[in-house]
């Protein structure tokens, strides 16, 4: 047996699915899938620093993939009908990701791929022969971001090098659910390393072991982070659903900035255990997908308790989120518009705001405009000091917990790993972030508990504001349009609307809103704790009343002519 906590059995290589194709190994249908891809850009990336988008590939590679834009329904659909089983859409998308994602634009979603997918593709494939069909998402492909621990042939590493090989001892509580619902766990996506807790100065979607994640519309621009490679995956139909983790803006910020639906529940909804942390007061996985319905599904398997999380034991889980999808729910509803702080930054992401919410009350809605979300911008330092005080002690908790043959055991040896390997682990920018929170004590020093105090602040506004005006929700635009990818100076943000759901601890809900010059925008839907299932009303039934998803083009640039 496999020692666990130190190197792991090599999952499927990446580097390997970039070989020519061999009809003789695969179905015919897959071959197809393959090998278009392969035609059109055979070449293998220049490594996990390039930065030049390559040729993207040709539409037609693209065109042939015979699941794209397939919803979960049309999946279950095509294996109750027999007309695909669970082992045959598993190939299409691993197909797929050897086409688009180490090969053609490169878009550097996935960082290993589960060798074991077809095995447990054929096992569910057989249960279902045998009459047993677990749930919805019986034989669904799912990729989960790589700071979730699997106990597998996989590593666990949140991107970093200082973690290259290490395998969990066991699987995270949700890996454990999602094996439970019958899915089959693809592989581990790319992410901003360190869940993007690393540098002032950093790229979002970069890790060391990774590389640079492009965003699929346009593939010298930003996938924002920190679930970078989770949204681009289920942006680009390399996987139907994915898993992603947030502290602030790491689910809705990607999802937003590629096109799909972003789900951050509310804390204590969805068990943390078996994730590599940032701050428990914050941290949450949630569910990404290309429609409201989609991520629902996936919300209904992720939500529980577990006894090893005590923030799930006040949970309020529903057994099914998607029997709150009411295409109808926008009439009557009262929605808050909040634009002080989370508009301005941007006139053509403002003007898809602003035609929005002309829809939202086409749909019935009542919208109360300019609403001022109490004390919001009074917690943003406490929030930041909370971070580096938990992020010290979590960690540390949770390296502590791979074992003696980790491969780190400290935050402070991260930090010492880094140094020893600058070359590899820091070519564009540095560890700041890591650096600050090593000096932090510990979660009983004053600045800390004042801090937490402070932070009360954002819940106390939401729940202040919602009941002075009988409110169902809250919205703002997510964010910008994705920026131009820059390792030298970092992340060019504008401007989010997500600080007061992710420092409450509440829930947040991310729709498509548009596009500007072909990139996609997010619409948010906010609300107070355990508002899940109003919230998934009022983003499905402005999403069914918009339908501003489309798939990405994979062009190389929005910017059609470069300036002189």
């Amino acid at each position: 047996m496999e020692s666990r906590g130190t190197r792991a059995a090599s999952p499927m290589s990446l580097a390997s699915l970039a070989r020519p194709c061999s009809p003789g190994l695969r179905p015919a249908l897959v071959v197809v899938i393959a090998c278009v891809g392969a035609l059109a850009a055979c070449a293998p990336g220049s490594g996990a620093d390039s930065t030049t988008p390559p040729r993207p590939i040709g539409a037609d590679a693209a065109a042939v993939f015979p699941f794209a834009e397939w919803t979960l329904e049309d999946l279950q659909d095509a294996m109750t009908s027999g007309r695909a089983t669970s082992r045959q859409i598993t190939e299409a998308y691993l197909a797929r990701i050897a086409a688009l994602d180490r090969r053609g634009p490169e878009l550097r979603a996935m960082l290993d791929l589960n060798p074991d997918a077809l095995a447990i593709a054929d096992a569910l494939d057989a249960e279902r022969r045998a009459g047993r069909v677990r749930g919805p998402l019986h034989g669904i492909p799912v990729v989960i971001k790589d700071n979730i621990d699997t106990a597998d042939r996989m590593t666990t590493t949140a991107g970093s090098l200082a973690l290259e090989g290490s395998v969990a001892p066991r699987d995270a509580f949700i890996v454990q659910r999602l094996r439970d619902a019958g899915t089959v766990i693809l592989g581990k996506t790319n992410l901003s390393e360190w869940a993007n807790f690393r540098s002032t100065a950093s790229s979002s979607g970069w890790s060391g072991r990774g590389g640079q994640v492009r965003n699929p519309y346009a593939l010298d621009r930003s996938p924002c982070g920190s679930s970078s490679g989770s949204a681009v995956a289920v942006a680009a139909n390399l996987a139907p659903l994915a898993v992603g983790t947030e502290t602030d803006g790491s689910v809705v910020c990607p999802a937003a900035t590629n096109g799909i639906v972003g789900i951050k529940p509310t804390i204590g909804l969805v068990s943390r255990s078996g994730i590599i942390p940032i701050a428990h007061s914050q941290d949450i996985a949630g569910p990404m997908g290309r429609t409201v319905a989609d991520a629902a599904a996936l919300l209904g398997v992720l939500a529980g308790e577990d006894p090893g999380d005590p923030s799930t034991r006040r949970a309020r889980v529903e057994p099914d989120y998607t029997r709150f999808l009411d295409g109808g729910a926008l009439a009557g509803a009262r929605i808050g518009v909040i634009r002080k702080r989370m508009t301005g930054y941007h006139g053509a992401t403002d003007r898809l705001f602003d035609a929005a919410l002309s829809d939202l009350r086409a749909g019935g809605a009542t919208v109360l405009d300019s609403l001022e979300l109490p004390h919001h911008g009074e917690y943003g330092d406490a929030e930041w000091t909370i971070l580096l005080y938990e992020f010290k002690h979590d960690l540390n908790r949770y390296l502590a917990g791979l074992g003696p043959d980790a491969p780190v055991r400290s935050l402070a040896d991260v930090i010492a790993f880094n140094e020893r390997e600058r070359p590899r682990s820091m070519p564009y920018f540095q560890q700041e972030i890591l650096e600050m929170a090593e000096e932090k004590g510990g979660l009983d020093e004053q600045e800390y508990l004042d801090a937490l105090e402070t932070a009360k602040r954002a819940g106390a506004g939401i729940d202040s504001l919602m009941a002075l005006h009988e409110l169902d929700a809250l919205v703002a635009p997510t964010g910008s349009p994705a920026w131009t990818i820059d390792l030298v100076v970092g992340d060019h943000f504008l401007g989010a609307s997500s600080q007061p759901a992710a420092v409450s601890g509440y829930p947040n809900i991310t729709v498509p809103m548009g596009f500007v010059h072909g990139l996609p925008v997010g619409i948010s839907f906010f609300g107070p704790a355990w508002s899940e299932p109003t919230l998934i009303g009022i983003a499905h039934a402005y999403e069914q009343a918009t339908r501003h998803r489309r798939p990405p083009g994979l062009r190389p640039s929005a910017t059609p002519f470069a300036p002189r």
